[in-house]
Formats: C-alpha cells, structure tokens, sequence
C-alpha cells in the first residue's frame, strides 16, 4: 500500500471519529428534543459510514479478503437512521413536545423579539 492511499485512509477516520465526536456532544448539550435529534442521526451517520469506508479501502488495498459484513452495516445504517428518526420525530410531534416545560436543571431558551416591530 503506498503512502497516499495511506493519507487517504487515515483523513477517512479522522474525518469519521470528528463527526461521531460532534454527533455525540450535540446529543449531550442541545436542550430541545428536535435539535438533539438531528444532530446524532446526520453526523453520526456521517462519521460511522467513513469509518466503515476506510476499513473497505483497507482491505482492497492490502490484498485481503472482503469483507462483505462491512458494505452491509453501510447499507444498513444508511437505511435505518433516517427512518428511525423520521419516525421519532414524527412521535413527538404527535406528543406536543415542543410545547412542554424544560428538564429540571435545564434553562429555557431566551426568546428575543428585537427584531419584531409588533413587540415594542
């Protein structure tokens, strides 16, 4: 394996791990429902499908044998992370989630109305 096709496999994990990373702090740190949603279903998806993409360019390039269990944990999470979360959000929607109080310890959003003539 040469030394590009190395650099390319190495950007496709750091690239992976960051966007697991930010998947997971948005899923720690965003208060509502529908933010903490979208943040680990887009980015985690993101980061696992170049993990898993780095590992196929792996094994094509050092001459061992496929592993096919890979392309279909690709396949698979590709299919059933926007499904899961469409059908989550279409869950709370159904719950009025928006509409409920804040967690315990958790501050509600300010909301701001400077730009709004109608407040003053």
């Amino acid at each position: 394996m040469s030394w590009v096709f190395a650099i390319v496999l190495t950007l496709l994990l750091a690239m992976g791990c960051f966007f697991i990373l930010v998947g997971s702090y948005s899923l720690v740190k965003l208060s509502e429902f529908f933010k903490r949603l979208h943040g680990p279903t887009k980015a985690s998806t993101l980061g696992v499908g170049c993990v898993l993409l780095a590992s196929v360019g792996y094994h094509v390039l050092a001459d061992t044998d496929p592993q096919p269990r890979e392309l279909l944990i690709t396949a698979f999470l590709f299919i059933t992370a926007p499904i899961s979360a469409h059908l989550m959000a279409k869950a709370a929607l159904s719950l009025h989630m928006a509409e409920r109080p804040p967690q315990p310890g958790v501050e509600p959003e300010a909301d701001t109305d400077e730009g709004d003539p109608a407040a003053s």
